[in-house]
This record gives C-alpha cells, sequence and structure tokens, in this order.
C-alpha cells in the first residue's frame, strides 16, 4: 500500500473483522438456554431438558456461523442472474432465523424456546459487541478516511450494530444494497460505485483472505487484520497469501502484541492525525462524504 497514494476509502467486514461474535452469541445462547430451562412456567419437554444438558454451546455458535457462510456461497452461486437477485434475494436476518429453527432441530432442541423467543434470539446478531480496539480506532480514521461497511449483513443489521458498537461510519453499504453476496465482484464494484470513486482508491479491511482475493480482483486495496479463529483458509494458504504479497497491509497476530489491536495497528501505520495524512487534506474528502 503506497504511503504516496493511500486509499481515499476504507470498507469493513463486520463480522469476525470489527466485532466479536463468538463471545457474543455464544454468551446470548448459554444464558437464554438457562433462563428456558429454569423458568417456572417454561414448559420445555423432559427430552428437550436431557439434550440441552449435553449441549456444547460454543459448538452450537460456530455451526450457526457455518450455515451463514454456506448460506452465502449458495446465494453467490446464483449472483449472476439479475433477475434471480431481484426477485429471490433473502437477507442475512432471514437467513439466521430460520437456520437457528434448524440447528434447534438437528440437534433435538425443538421446543426450548418459544417463536417470540427463537425472534429474539436470533436477533442477537444486530447486537454483537466489538472487539476492544475497534471503536477507538475507527474514531480516529475517521479524521482521515471515508469509512464504510461492505458486509452480508443486511442494513437494518449494520445500522444497529453500528449504534450498539460505536461505529463511526460515513455511509453503511450492504450486499443488500446489490443484490448479491460477497465474494461476487457486484458488491465491490457497486460498492466503490456508490461512493463515486475508483476501485484503486477503495481499501477493503477485513480478516478473511478470501473476501479480500476477491477485492483484489476487483482492483482494491487491501488491508489484513488477523483475528482469533476467524481466517477459513488453511495454514498453507495463509502463508502462500503473505509470500506472494497480495495483501498491501498485513496485520497479523504477531503485530499485535505491542499494541491495543488489529484496528489500532491499522491506525498507526498510517499515522493518522500525525504523518503524511495529516497533511494531504484526507480529512476534507471525509467529511464531504458525511455532509
Amino acid at each position: 500500500m503506497s504511503t504516496i497514494n493511500p486509499p481515499k476509502a476504507l470498507l469493513f467486514d463486520v463480522f469476525g473483522t470489527l466485532v466479536d461474535w463468538r463471545t457474543t452469541v455464544t454468551h446470548t445462547l448459554s444464558t437464554q438456554a438457562a433462563l428456558a430451562l429454569n423458568s417456572p412456567s417454561a414448559s420445555v419437554p423432559t427430552s428437550v431438558r436431557l439434550f440441552a444438558s449435553t449441549i456444547s454451546w460454543p459448538d452450537f455458535a460456530q455451526e450457526w456461523r457455518d450455515t451463514y457462510k454456506t448460506f452465502t456461497a449458495s446465494q453467490t452461486s446464483s449472483s449472476s442472474n439479475k433477475r434471480f437477485q431481484k426477485h429471490a434475494f433473502k437477507t442475512v436476518d432471514q437467513h439466521h432465523h430460520d437456520s437457528l429453527v434448524r440447528l434447534l432441530a438437528d440437534h433435538n432442541l425443538t421446543g426450548l424456546w418459544s417463536a417470540d423467543q427463537l425472534h429474539a434470539i436470533a436477533q442477537i446478531w444486530h447486537f454483537i459487541d466489538p472487539w476492544v480496539d475497534t471503536s477507538p480506532a475507527l474514531h480516529d480514521l475517521s479524521k482521515s478516511f471515508i469509512l464504510c461497511t461492505l458486509s452480508n449483513g443486511n442494513v437494518a443489521l449494520l445500522r444497529d450494530l453500528a449504534a450498539h458498537a460505536d461505529l463511526p461510519f460515513s455511509r453503511t453499504l450492504s450486499s443488500e444494497h446489490f443484490g448479491a453476496y460477497k465474494p461476487s465482484p457486484l458488491v465491490y464494484n457497486g460498492a466503490a460505485e456508490h461512493l463515486g470513486l475508483r476501485n484503486d482508491q477503495c481499501a477493503l479491511v477485513a480478516a478473511h483472505l478470501g473476501d479480500l482475493k476477491a477485492a483484489r480482483d476487483c482492483g482494491y486495496q487491501t488491508i489484513y487484520v488477523e483475528r482469533v479463529d476467524e481466517e477459513d483458509w488453511g495454514v498453507e494458504e495463509v502463508m502462500a497469501a503473505r509470500r506472494e504479497g497480495w495483501v498491501d497491509m498485513w496485520i497479523g497476530l504477531e503485530d499485535q502484541k505491542m499494541s491495543l489491536g488489529g484496528l489500532a495497528e491499522v491506525r498507526s501505520r498510517f499515522a493518522v492525525g500525525n504523518g503524511y495524512l495529516g497533511g494531504r487534506g484526507w480529512g476534507g474528502i471525509a467529511d464531504q462524504i458525511k455532509a
């Protein structure tokens, strides 16, 4: 990534990159299960109580997340058909609810929660807590860059997340806007067009190399922020990507030991407020987008 010609906009993947979905979702599932099992007014079947007593909620949370990956991949395979996109696009909110119902059935837990409770639990993805470095670093980066989401989450979900986690975005862009899911080029190209920028003036920030590779193929600059247990690629694939050098800024876990976390290291490398960015007028561009 050139310090002479840095990106004008930083577009962020959200789940795993900015927010710690695993901790929040696991805590919600385990807490709500305990409440249901200990409620004197809940009529939970005996067989469900038995299965609930042995379930691993961290594993269940991971399964729930994995269904999302399968879902978006299946939708991406149809994204070239614009007629299909327009009439059959299913939001992540809808998926989260439907997949939760299916997973409970798969684990013999149907009846643990009422329909209303299931709806509320599925909405937990709107209120995931951020990584500790996320909000402070974004507030500083917003002084020098246009900040924008570029997530497969639907718009309502992303706006709730931004409010909950204090994420100061100039724009909220979602795959929902483009009728396709990442890694479809429709999403990356559409986002740059929406911002009125060339693709090479945009940088994607993500904790997933597959997302970054797709963005790179569309002409984006790329920033990798490694997060614990977030990378889908195997060790050899990750090492090859680092050797090949197509990631413009690589923030590994080892780089974060002396800082407050991944985005804090991004902020440090850009020298926001103290260096070349402070004198090149990038803050003015960000202010114009916000206006």
